[in-house]
C-alpha cells in the first residue's frame, strides 16, 4: 500500500536502537535497510556538519531502497558561516556529493541561522532564486521577524511560494513544556529555539518537524493536533513530510509510530505503523519484546 505520507526519524544510524527498533545483531550495514522497512523518509542532518565522503554515498546507494526519501540538510558552512553569501562553489559541490542517490533525493532543507532576520531576506532571495530547479527545497526561519504574523512572516511566505518552496513547521511545544530534569533535556532546550508553532502549506508538499516531550505518551495531544492538520492536508490532494525527534535519539521512533497511528485512524489511506525489525526479530523466536 502506498503512503500519501512521508515519516522519519533524525537520521537512521543510531546505535542505541539495536535490540529495539533494529535486531538484536545489527551491525552499521544494516541499519539503513532495517530503517526504510518501517519509514520512507529520513532527514540527513549529517550534511550540517560536513559532506559526506564519495565512498559513504555510494554505499547509501548500495543499501537504501528505492522508496526512500533523503532529506539533506545544507552545509552550516553555507547557512551559517557564509549566510547564504558567495556561496555557489561550496552549494554546488554539496549537490554534487549526494547526486548519486537520484530519484532517493527528498527536498533539501536549508535552516538558517536564529538570527539571519528580515534584512537579510535579499541574500535569501538570491540564494534560493540560484538553485537548480531540479530539486526541491524547505526552508526553516528562526528569527522572530519571520513569526511576527504581518510584513516579515507575509514576505517569507511570499517568496517560498513563489519560488514553490515549502516552509518548514517547527513544532517544540512539545520539548519546552517538559521538566528540564535531566542533562539530555536540558541540553535540548538549550540548542533548539523556542518559536511559536505554525501550521503552514504553502504548497503540495507541507513539512512539519516535531520535538516532543521525553515521555513519548504526553505528545498524543500535540501529535493528535497535527494528525488532524495533516489528514486535512491530505484530503487537499497534498503530499506531506513528517519528522520526528525526541531529546533522546533512542526514543524518535516511538513518536513516528504515535503520530502515525493516529494519523491513519484519521485518514486510512495512510498505513498503519510497520512492525519494527526487533519486533519480527521477538516475533520469530517467540519473545516478548521490551518497547521502548
Amino acid at each position: 500500500m502506498s503512503s500519501p505520507l512521508h515519516i522519519g526519524c533524525q537520521g537512521w544510524a543510531e546505535p542505541s536502537w539495536v535490540g529495539n527498533f533494529f535486531t538484536k545483531d545489527a551491525r552499521r550495514e544494516n541499519y539503513l535497510p532495517q530503517y526504510a522497512s518501517v519509514f520512507n523518509a529520513v532527514e540527513g542532518n549529517t550534511t550540517f556538519y560536513a559532506l559526506p565522503s564519495e565512498e559513504i554515498v555510494q554505499r547509501w546507494c548500495t543499501y537504501a531502497p528505492a522508496d526512500l526519501r533523503f532529506c539533506f540538510k545544507f552545509p552550516m558552512a553555507i547557512s551559517h558561516d557564509l549566510r547564504l553569501r558567495e556561496a555557489v562553489s561550496k552549494t554546488a559541490e554539496f549537490f554534487a556529493r549526494v547526486a548519486p542517490l537520484g530519484k532517493r533525493l527528498g527536498p533539501f532543507f536549508l535552516q538558517v541561522h536564529q538570527s539571519f532576520g528580515w534584512k537579510e531576506l535579499p541574500a535569501m532571495e538570491a540564494h534560493l532564486r540560484a538553485l537548480p530547479k531540479v530539486f526541491s527545497y524547505v526552508v526553516e526561519v528562526r528569527h522572530p521577524d519571520f513569526f511576527d504574523e504581518g510584513t516579515g512572516e507575509q514576505a517569507v511566505n511570499q517568496l517560498l511560494g513563489d519560488l514553490g518552496m515549502e516552509r518548514v513547521n517547527f513544532d517544540t511545544r512539545g520539548l519546552f513544556a517538559a521538566k528540564a530534569d535531566t542533562e539530555t533535556v536540558r541540553a535540548a532546550q538549550r540548542k533548539k529555539p523556542r518559536v511559536p508553532v505554525r501550521f503552514t502549506a504553502i504548497g503540495r508538499s507541507p513539512f512539519v518537524r516535531f520535538v516532543g516531550d521525553p515521555v513519548v505518551e504526553k505528545n498524543t495531544a500535540l501529535l493528535t493536533e497535527w494528525a488532524d492538520w495533516v489528514a486535512l492536508w491530505i484530503t487537499e490532494g497534498r503530499t506531506p513530510w513528517f519528522f520526528a525527534h525526541h531529546p533522546d535519539d533512542r526514543h524518535a521512533p516511538a513518536v513516528a509510530r504515535l503520530f502515525q497511528q493516529l494519523l491513519h485512524e484519521r485518514s486510512p489511506q495512510v498505513p498503519a505503523p510497520a512492525v519494527w525489525p526487533a519486533e519480527r526479530e521477538a516475533a520469530a523466536r517467540g519473545e516478548q519484546l521490551d518497547l521502548l
